[in-house]
C-alpha cells in the first residue's frame, strides 16, 4: 500500500508559513501530501505593519487576532498547524540593542526548545522538514531559534535513547532551509518590470543589495508552483496585521511572476537519502521507495 507523504515546514510566527514556501506548500497539498506547519511562536509582541489595522483595539487584541489570521490562512493552504507553545521575542531595535524579555523564544535554551518539536515530529511522522538557515533567514531572534531547534530536532527524533517519553522514534529523510533573498530572483523580478514598462519595487534593494546576505549560490531545489502563488498570496492577505493588502508584496503582477520566476527555491541541508542536486522536488529520493511499500 501507498504511504502518504508528509511534509513538515518549521516556521517561527503565524504568517511566516505563508511568506516563505506557501505556494510549495499549496501545490503539495493539492498533490495529495500531506502538510503540517509547526509554528513556535503565537507572534505576541510582532508589530502591526498593515496601517489599516492600526487601531487601539488591534494591538490590545494582537495576541488573538493573529491566531485567528492563522486560523484563516491554515484553511486557504489546506494545511494542518500546530503551535509549538513558545513566546514572540519581539524584533529588538537600537544601537546597542536591548536585552531580549526574559521567557522570549529566543532566551530558550535550544535543546529545552526541540523537546516540543521532537515530539510533534514523532507524532507526525514528516518524510521532509523544511526551516530556515543558520541566519534565519534574517536575523530575529525568533528565526535563529527556529533554526537550532528545528536541526537539533531532525538529528535527535530517530534516536530511540533520546527522551523516549516524546513518543516513537522518527526519522525524517530530509531538511531544507527556505531560500531568503536571493539578488538573481530579485534581479530577474526588476528586470521583468522595467520590460514591461512599470516601476520596480525592487530598485533601492538591489541598489544596496551589497549589504544583504546572498545564499543564490547554496540553492539546491527548485520547486515549480507558479500556479499557486495566487494561494500564496491570499494566505498571505489572511494575515492582516502583517501584510498590506496594497503594499510592496504585491506590487509585481502575477502573471509577471509566474513567467520570470515560476519556482520556490530551497537549500538542501540534511539528506539520508540518494537525491543528487539541483533538484525540483522536496521529496527526490523519497518518492520511489515510499510509492514501492
Amino acid at each position: 500500500m501507498t504511504e502518504q507523504l508528509r511534509l513538515m515546514a518549521v516556521h517561527a510566527h503565524p504568517d511566516d508559513e505563508s511568506s516563505k514556501g506557501a505556494a510549495t506548500t499549496a501545490r503539495y497539498v493539492a498533490e495529495g501530501v500531506k502538510v503540517l506547519v509547526a509554528t513556535c511562536t503565537g507572534g505576541e509582541r510582532g508589530s502591526v505593519l498593515n496601517p489599516k489595522m492600526e487601531r487601539p483595539e488591534v494591538l490590545a487584541d494582537i495576541a488573538n487576532i493573529r491566531r485567528a489570521e492563522m486560523a484563516r490562512a491554515r484553511e486557504i493552504l489546506g494545511i494542518e498547524q500546530a503551535w509549538l507553545g513558545f513566546v514572540d521575542s519581539g524584533l529588538p531595535e537600537g544601537d546597542p540593542l536591548p536585552p531580549l524579555p526574559d521567557g522570549c523564544f529566543g532566551m530558550v535554551d535550544p535543546e529545552e526548545g526541540a523537546l516540543p518539536l521532537i515530539r510533534l515530529i514523532r507524532e507526525f511522522r514528516p518524510h521532509v522538514m523544511t526551516t530556515y538557515d543558520e541566519n534565519g533567514g534574517y536575523p530575529h531572534p525568533d528565526h535563529i531559534m527556529c533554526h537550532k531547534v528545528s536541526v537539533i530536532a531532525f538529528e535527535r527524533a530517530g534516536d530511540p535513547d533520546y527522551h523516549p517519553e516524546l513518543g516513537e522514534p522518527w526519522q525524517p529523510s530530509k531538511l531544507y532551509y527556505n531560500s531568503g533573498w536571493t539578488r538573481a530572483r530579485m534581479l530577474a523580478l526588476h528586470e521583468g518590470m522595467l520590460a514591461a514598462g512599470l516601476e520596480s519595487p525592487y530598485t533601492e534593494w538591489l541598489e544596496k543589495s551589497e549589504e544583504r546576505p546572498d545564499r543564490g549560490d547554496k540553492i539546491t531545489t527548485r520547486v515549480e508552483c507558479g500556479e499557486y502563488f495566487e494561494v500564496r498570496d491570499e494566505a498571505l492577505r489572511a494575515h492582516a496585521t502583517q501584510v498590506d493588502p496594497d503594499g510592496f508584496w504585491f506590487r509585481i503582477p502575477l502573471e509577471l511572476q509566474q513567467k520570470v520566476w515560476p519556482t520556490e527555491d530551497f537549500e538542501l541541508a540534511r539528506s539520508l537519502v540518494d537525491s543528487p542536486v539541483p533538484e525540483s522536488d522536496l521529496f527526490a529520493g523519497i518518492r520511489e521507495p515510499v510509492d514501492a511499500r
